[in-house]
């Protein structure tokens, strides 16, 4: 039987149509993100899950359970949101164990929870440490641990890692998927960071306009993507008519070439990134933009003609 199923979800505010007939199955242990614009329809359709929005129509079943019907408290979800929520008056361990007491759960178990819980996320030695004594990646870590540490059915994140800088970010998600596979959570990630979802997912689901487009693993949906909009919001692309025909082409994937049948064209812009080079390259096929990685050896400069392949 699937863990989770989504059938044509929708939800309408008014006139406005903000999730229209979404339908997702997802597997449990299954890490999936829904991605897309502000304004696709992925926050709405995670507070549906949650229970925090009404349905205006469609169902959502949890392994066989009607979840629509229940209660948010009675859903036994984790909630991890981008503000944290923390309680500032308590510390992590506190903030970690107050699921617990409202569950009624006895103070020794309790505590051997919550120990637990902070340990997964590195934080056993900050456990009476307060919030305000915290960096942001502290506290998002208190909080992913209390959402943890009620051992949930799914995991719910709501854009957890956007207020870090961007250092952190890719630490914490580094950290973040290897705490959901040691627990083996359900997990369902709302981003609008395309690195983010394709570092963390087994599946992503590219969401536009209330609609999804494309439900994928990350790869897949990067190198063949389903719509022109997959395409252009994963990642840069280009779109070049060729022959008459229209072709979409990774910069990454573009190389310059001596073979003088290859497209022509002229560097009008030359950016050194770190570990790679950004070009953009005028054609009779459109402008074109390059990649090409720091080997260290020679690269077209600026005026230059130049020959591209892919």
């Amino acid at each position: 039987m699937p863990f989770l199923v989504l059938d044509k979800l929708t939800k309408r505010f008014g006139e406005h149509l903000a999730v229209d007939a979404l339908s997702l199955t997802v597997e449990q242990g299954e890490f999936v993100s829904l991605l897309g614009p502000s304004g696709c329809g992925k926050t709405t359709t995670l507070q549906m899950i949650a229970g925090f929005v009404e349905a205006t129509s469609g169902s959502a079943t949890l392994e066989g359970r009607d979840l629509l019907a229940m209660k948010p408290a009675q859903r036994g979800l984790g909630l991890v949101f981008q503000s944290y929520a923390l309680f500032p008056h308590m510390t992590a361990a506190q903030n970690v164990a107050f699921g617990l007491e409202m569950r009624g759960v006895a103070r020794a178990e309790r505590a051997a929870r919550v120990a637990e819980a902070l340990a997964l996320v590195g934080l056993a030695n900050l456990a009476d440490r307060y919030p305000r004594r915290m960096s942001g990646g502290q506290q998002q870590r208190v909080a992913l641990a209390r959402a943890l540490v009620i051992k949930p059915r799914i995991l719910l994140l709501d854009e957890p890692l956007s207020n870090l800088d961007a250092k952190l970010r890719e630490e914490m998600q580094i950290e973040l998927r290897q705490i959901q596979r040691t627990v083996g959570t359900t997990t369902i990630l709302v981003t609008h960071d395309q690195a983010e979802a394709m570092a963390l997912s087994d599946r992503v689901v590219v969401m536009n306009a209330g609609r999804v487009e494309q439900v994928a693993r990350p790869h897949e949906a990067y190198e063949r993507p389903a719509t022109p909009f997959v395409a252009t919001f994963l990642g840069k692309t280009n779109r070049l008519n060729v022959n008459g025909t229209e072709v979409s082409v990774r910069p990454e994937r573009i190389r310059f070439s001596g073979d003088p049948s290859a497209l022509a064209g002229k560097v009008v812009a030359r950016i050194f990134q770190g570990n790679h080079w950004l070009y953009q390259v005028d054609t009779e096929a459109g402008r074109v933009t390059v990649i090409r990685q720091n080997s260290g050896d020679g690269v077209p400069g600026e005026g230059e003609d130049v020959r591209l392949a892919w």
